[in-house]
């Protein structure tokens, strides 16, 4: 089977190779929603074990639709909706583990599809944590249940090929790589089972995803250093050679599991880090639980693809921790949950001053990292209203 390919660019003035005229300012247009790491730890397994019983629903003990489904009003509405799976799944009925070697529930994929999600990146430092069996059953999960899905591969051949996704008319194409695993290098003969950061690859598959009519191609990326808010230098680098030696419309970064920068490079717009979508890491940082859905709109034009960048912050509500007997602060957060932050901060209820407070840091703390390389003054990036 392919790998299906969905992704939307964001990029001024990229040029596209698409044989289709152009229709000006009235031309097609298209949205794209994109997040960051999905990172299933243990207190997620947990909490959606809980969740199963007071819902009756999911699969095999384990229903994750209420910890996401805060995001989906935003991710629902994009005619693209891309996440990134960080992990490989396991059975649905286990076994599972967390750090340093993830197996998550297959349940996951599910919630994930149910939220909005049309496709994922695959390609990440723990894509190979437990084989190429468990890559196989991750990949079939996924077609199982009509996720897309780029960046590991099944067979040698499945991991030549791309698929094209249609968006509203617009031939849309996903690549996705990422930095190879120290703690679980994959063996040679299975070097072909995700795709591995290099400029020259990405460039020949872009090239190629261009010769199978992509208008637009979004690149998926796991890089950087984790927990660290702003760019390393080799992401740096490489940002600057994908922004000058490819045709990549859009860069969407991974790995970090922290909010960076958003910026205009060179014409071509570069998410570092969208942080986590969701996560619970056993020693929370609190920039841990922040993330960002970046919401990306492609209007055709008689030179191209004109994109304009808004974002949505997010945050993992994460319950006090308490000794037995000890009672919980009034109004406290009861469940793990990811929120969407400005939809809490809208419409507070009768929530306490102190968790509203932790809302308006997470929406200032987010604005300020993802502006931190002048994204406003290069092309405005706002903060996203609702869609109707």
């Amino acid at each position: 089977m392919t790998v299906t390919a969905a992704c939307a660019v964001l990029t001024a003035g990229c040029a596209s190779t698409s044989s289709e005229p152009r229709s000006g300012a009235g031309g097609r247009t298209f949205t794209v929603a994109a997040a960051g790491d999905v990172l299933v730890h243990p207190e997620l397994v947990d909490q959606a074990a809980e969740d199963a019983k007071r819902s009756g629903g999911g699969e095999a003990g384990l229903d994750f639709d209420p910890l996401l489904a805060g995001v989906k009003p935003v991710i629902s509405k994009a005619d693209l909706a891309i996440c990134h799976m960080e992990t490989p799944v396991g059975e649905p009925e286990g076994p599972f583990e967390g750090y340093p070697e993830f197996l998550v529930p297959p349940q996951i994929l599910t919630s994930l599809k149910g939220v909005g999600y049309d496709t994922c990146s695959t390609a990440s430092n723990h894509t190979f944590d437990h084989g190429l069996k468990s890559v196989r059953r991750t990949l079939d999960t996924m077609d199982r249940i009509g996720l897309g899905h780029s960046g590991s591969a099944r067979t040698r051949a499945e991991a030549d090929d791309i698929t094209i996704r249609t968006v509203k008319g617009v031939k849309v194409a996903h690549l996705s790589y990422s930095w190879e695993s120290f703690l679980n290098p994959t063996p040679e003969k299975q070097s072909w089972a995700f795709n591995r950061i290099s400029t020259k690859q990405i460039r020949t598959a872009e090239e190629q995803a261009r010769r199978q009519g992509a208008e637009v191609v979004i690149l998926s990326v796991h890089w950087g250093l984790e927990h660290y808010n702003e760019p390393s230098l080799p992401q740096l680098k490489l940002a600057e050679r994908i922004t000058t030696e490819t045709g990549i419309d859009l860069v969407i970064g991974h790995h970090a599991h922290v909010v960076q920068p958003i910026q205009k490079l060179n014409g071509t717009w570069v998410a570092f880090s969208l942080g986590n979508q969701v996560a619970r890491h056993s020693s929370p940082t609190g920039l841990t639980e922040e993330g960002v859905i970046g919401w990306f709109e492609f209007r055709e034009t008689d030179s191209g693809w004109d994109v304009s960048a808004r974002h949505r912050t997010t945050l993992v509500d994460i319950p006090p921790e308490t000794e037995v007997g000890e009672k919980a602060p009034e109004g406290a957060v009861e469940d793990l949950r990811l929120v969407d932050v400005r939809q809490i901060l809208d419409d507070p209820g009768d929530l306490p001053e102190y968790r509203l407070a932790r809302y308006r840091l997470a929406l200032d703390r987010t604005h300020g990292y993802l502006y931190n390389r002048g994204a406003p003054a290069d092309d405005g990036l706002a903060e996203l209203s609702l869609p109707d």
